[in-house]
């Protein structure tokens, strides 16, 4: 069994982060969502619109995705090839080179991001110029 592992933060989940994990379990048997956790996000200075918990049902529910763990810290990366007896590691191509040092423990692969989609375009289209309670953003943030 070919075991695949990725990393994100996978907020407002989007067409173009399906494609990716798509792509990343077409390469093996198994894939493993490394999940960022809000404490990790917040270190890094960036926060989820949803929960981490909310996030990781999403990532669940969805048929190309076996396991998601926590993400924790940009050092956990190393251990969890090694744990989880990973093959294939995979990010998006905006990560090129940054972790080519894990190709002494497995293949390291970066996929084409999906133009035209991401979701700082989706939270900035979600904020508008003028508030207004009609507004995707006010409506969103009611129903949270």
């Amino acid at each position: 069994m070919r075991r695949v592992l990725t990393y994100g933060t996978f907020d407002t989940l989007h067409y173009g982060h399906i494609r990716l994990l798509q792509r990343a379990r077409a390469l093996g048997d198994y894939l493993i969502v490394g999940l960022s956790t809000d404490e990790f996000n917040a270190s890094k200075n960036k926060q989820a619109f949803h929960s981490w918990e909310e996030r990781k049902a999403h990532l669940e529910a969805l048929r190309y995705v076996d396991l998601v763990i926590p993400e924790r810290t940009w050092e956990q990366k190393p251990h969890d090839v090694k744990l989880y007896h990973v093959d294939i590691f995979t990010m998006g191509s905006d990560w090129q080179g940054k972790f080519d040092d894990l190709s002494a423990l497995c293949e390291v692969i970066y996929l084409e991001r999906t133009n035209g989609i991401s979701s700082t375009m989706i939270r900035s289209s979600l904020q508008p110029d003028e508030p207004s309670s009609t507004s995707p953003a006010a409506i969103l943030k009611r129903a949270r």
